[in-house]
């Protein structure tokens, strides 16, 4: 065993010995040579005798040398170590088509290796808590809507003190603007976004504090004094990571708190639950009756029991909240809760799983193009080696040997490629790192780890073996007889027809990414063309709610008065008003409220969303006021109840009738109508908002964040420094928040549609290009094959016109049968998108005709230079040369 070990050791030794080894050997043979002539020398034979005797005896020394190197190393590895440099030598000769190809591969693999990061980080890795595959999450019906799956404190409790599948149950309340709170008391004020948790809510997932604790249970109680803990994002950006922060004391909203712990750097709260909307501090959500009066506020997330099941959890929360009593409950009501479970995972990727794997297919199908195209080019480089392969064979190589060179030849490209592609790929996962404000969940982890490594290895195998099997096996089957007689015309016969079935492939392919890529583009252009019912061009937003030291009506409202009054005297400012939900601005604030007739209530009536306004705000929205008035500062705390009903919720309650002057109830309070407003889009452009209600502010305090809406024909950069000097001119503690415009932030809500549009269109794109090239590739190989045919053709009288002719049919007939076998695939992808369609059939007859009318012309534009050269074939010197 010992021995073996020991031989096998040198054997690897001698790997990286072989010069030297290769000397010692070449020095032992001329000892020994000179030994055996020197002996014939003295038997009587001349000095040529003497040698040729000698090297006679002692045999071949070729033979001798590769036998010896047999017994020293490996061969397998000596011998592909040889192809591995001879292959080098072979591209190097080529530079075009060798850069051609790592420039095709590379790209390719680059872009599969960015969106497995991203899938892998949104759909593969486990999310980070501990035992993470336990917990699921538990929605209030089905609905997608965030703010619609959330319960109330009475439900939770029960739910948890009931059920025996969970370990334990905690929620957030996802009701929190961005920027909602004012910190003051330690430093420069900010405006800062708190997200109320139940206490038990990072113990549940199996978070542990950097520094300092969590909430006790003394700490949740309602009334009791306010705690806070930090993320670790905003503990190293406002104090620098010091720990000496837990324990003090800052300011909320004029409100005192302590710092109790600091969050870990793994943990992500908004990346995880909320993208797009970032998380600073976190506070404890009290589980009393007076946060159960608010009805619907939290967002439930459960830990299942060792040993239970999805399944099981899911039955008895069912058959638990069956139990509950609905309807009015003293002082309060008692909302539904229908509990619907899934894995926190499938809750946290949501609607964006099937858009990263609408990308993930067109990576899949572009690597099968550049797989098709490289081969192309392998095998009409191949075409040229013929000869070269024939030598080989002739010379005893068997198809074994010459397969295994060729596709250590497709090794090196494909490797060369990837290391160009983890290059691309580096770069692209940096920039996806950086984005911030999208709805994407977990695009801060995506990363080029180990298993994104792994799979570049395993795309470079694949792209390897794919490039170079059908060229090794195509240039493998020449016969050395009829390669060395006629320079092999039947293996060119058959190799054009490999790559024009490799070309047909290429343009079946590409038609279906057309396809996907038109449907998708024609949806995000039909998205751009809906009206979101008011005009957002022109609006400027920034915060402006007041802190806690506003604590009357009459306060705030003077406050706010106060600061429509400086806003309006700003130069270049045409009209602005207040709302507590801003359009597209990812604001989960916005309530839905019941709303019925007096003295018709009922459990299922409508639930309209409710929106705080107050000023000019119709008018700086240009949103159209169809019938009866806007509100007016006459509309206080002292005035009848009023509300504005837009045309969906007054053709729901008052169908036919005239809404102004009727009278709704909503939460207890009978309001008149004063005025009915057009539709308006606030959630999407692709989602109508459905009914609303608009409350006037001054009648209605009962607000979390206030943002002004400000009409100017300025721009954003050019308002703002005006616009806070005003706004400071009324608080001067108002911190210093960013002015938006209301397009960007429309802009925004179509990130993902339009991230995912251009990607597939890109790809496409890529992908009708490499299939171009290799038509051409192959049209232009078969018009210099057949120089001699055409020669005799024209000799015979054919004008170039016919030949150019000729030569455009034959282009367009190949790439008429890809897109016969394109055509079907492409409509059965389609159907498979249908879910990221808007507006657009699978079936949209625009999108086939302009696919179709793309592959004809790129078709006709790859072979009209074929073309032209096939009709200057001089008939003569093609006569001559054959």
């Amino acid at each position: 065993m010992i021995a073996a070990l020991r031989r096998a050791l040198a054997r690897l030794a001698s790997l990286f010995t072989r010069s030297a080894d290769d000397r010692e050997l070449d020095e032992e043979l001329e000892l020994h040579l000179a030994a055996l002539e020197a002996e014939h020398l003295r038997r009587g034979a001349s000095g040529e005798e003497a040698r040729r005797l000698a090297r006679q005896e002692l045999g071949n020394l070729t033979e001798l040398r590769e036998a010896h190197r047999a017994t020293r190393g490996v061969p397998l590895l000596d011998s592909l170590w040889r192809d591995l440099r001879a292959a080098v030598r072979s591209l190097r000769r080529d530079a075009a088509l060798t850069t051609s190809a790592l420039l095709i591969v590379g790209l390719g693999i680059g872009a599969s290796v960015t969106v497995f990061s991203v899938v892998d980080a949104l759909l593969i890795r486990p999310l980070p808590f501990a035992d993470a595959d336990r917990l699921v999450w538990i929605a209030n019906g089905e609905s997608d809507n965030l703010s619609a799956q959330t319960t109330q404190v009475r439900n939770l409790q029960e739910l948890r003190e009931a059920a025996r599948s969970f370990d334990d149950i905690a929620g957030f309340s996802p009701f929190y603007g961005v920027g909602d709170v004012r910190l003051t008391g330690d430093d420069a004020p900010e405006r800062v976004t708190l997200v109320p948790v139940t206490a038990g809510f990072f113990p549940l997932l199996g978070v542990r504090p950097t520094e300092g604790r969590f909430f006790t249970a003394d700490e949740a109680r309602w009334g009791a004094p306010r705690t806070v803990v930090l993320s670790h994002g905003f503990w190293q950006r406002r104090y620098n990571g010091d720990p000496a922060v837990v324990g003090r004391g800052i300011v909320l909203d004029g409100e005192a708190a302590t710092i109790a712990g600091v969050l870990p750097p793994t943990f992500d709260f908004a990346a995880t639950f909320t993208p797009g909307r970032p998380a600073d501090l976190f506070e404890p959500f009290p589980l009393a009756p007076e946060t159960n009066r608010r009805g619907n506020t939290l967002a439930l997330i459960g830990r299942l029991a060792s040993g239970a099941t999805l399944e099981q959890a899911a039955a008895e929360a069912k058959a638990i909240a069956g139990r509950f009593p609905v309807g009015r409950e003293g002082d309060h009501r008692r909302n539904k809760l229908d509990p619907n479970l899934s894995p926190l995972r499938i809750r946290v990727a949501g609607a964006f799983r099937f858009g990263i794997g609408v990308v993930a297919a067109a990576v899949g199908f572009l690597l099968l193009l550049i797989c098709a195209n490289v081969s192309n080019l392998l095998l009409a480089k191949g075409a040229t080696r013929r000869r070269e392969m024939a030598v080989r064979a002739a010379l005893g190589a068997g198809r074994g040997r010459l397969i295994r060179q060729l596709l250590v030849e497709g090794a090196v490209l494909a490797t060369g490629g990837a290391l160009l592609g983890i290059a691309v790929a580096t770069l692209a996962i940096g920039m996806i790192g950086s984005l911030q404000g999208t709805a994407i969940p977990l695009l801060q982890d995506v990363r080029l780890d180990r298993s994104a490594l792994l799979f570049a290895v395993l795309a470079t195998a694949v792209t390897a073996l794919g490039t170079g099997l059908l060229p090794a096996l195509q240039i493998s089957t020449t016969s050395p007889q009829a390669a060395l007689a006629d320079g092999g015309r039947g293996s060119t016969r058959a190799g054009g027809r490999l790559r024009r079935a490799l070309v047909m492939t290429e343009m079946a392919v590409v038609c279906v990414m057309l396809t996907g890529a038109g449907l998708l583009t024609r949806s995000l252009i039909n998205v751009l063309r809906v009206q979101p019912g008011f005009d957002p061009s022109g609006v400027v937003t920034v915060r402006v709610d007041p802190d806690a030291s506003y604590r009357t009506v009459a306060e705030q409202v003077a406050y706010f008065d106060a600061l429509l009054e400086q806003v309006l005297a700003v130069p270049g400012v045409e009209t602005a008003g207040l709302t507590d939900a801003l359009p597209f601005g990812n604001n989960f604030g916005w309530r839905r409220w019941n709303a019925d007739l007096p003295g018709q209530e009922q459990e299922d009536g409508p639930k309209p969303l409710v929106r705080l306004i107050d000023g000019d705000y119709f008018h700086a929205m240009r949103l159209s006021l169809l019938t009866g008035r806007a509100f007016t500062r006459a509309d206080d705390a002292t005035a009848e109840p009023v509300v504005i009903v837009n045309e969906p919720l007054a053709q729901l309650l008052w169908p036919g009738r005239d809404a102004v002057g009727q009278r709704l109830r909503s939460s207890g309070v009978i309001r008149q109508v004063v005025g009915v407003v057009s539709e308006a889009r606030y959630f999407s452009l692709e989602q109508a908002s459905g009914p609303e209600m608009y409350f006037p502010m001054r009648q209605s305090p009962h607000f979390q964040v206030i943002d002004l809406v400000v009409r100017t024909p300025e721009g954003a950069s050019t308002i703002a420094p005006a616009l806070m000097t005003a706004l400071g001119r009324v608080d001067r503690n108002l911190p210093a928040m960013t002015v938006r415009t209301l397009t960007r932030l429309m802009d925004d809500t179509l990130f993902t549609r339009r991230s995912i549009a251009l990607l597939v269109v890109g790809f496409a794109c890529f992908g009708l290009l490499l299939a171009s090239l290799g038509l051409y590739a192959v049209i232009a190989y078969a018009v210099a094959q057949r120089r001699q045919e055409i020669g005799v053709r024209m000799a015979l009288g054919a004008t170039p016109g016919a030949v150019r002719r000729q030569v455009l049919r034959e282009t367009l007939a190949l790439a008429a049968a890809g897109m016969a076998v394109g055509i079907p695939a492409a409509w059965l992808t389609s159907k498979a998108i249908r879910g990221l369609l808007f507006g657009v059939t699978p079936t949209d007859p625009l999108t086939a005709v302009a696919v179709l009318s793309a592959l004809v012309v790129v078709a006709a534009l790859a072979g009209l230079i074929p073309a032209r050269h096939a009709a200057r074939v001089d008939p003569i010197s093609a006569l001559q040369s054959g």
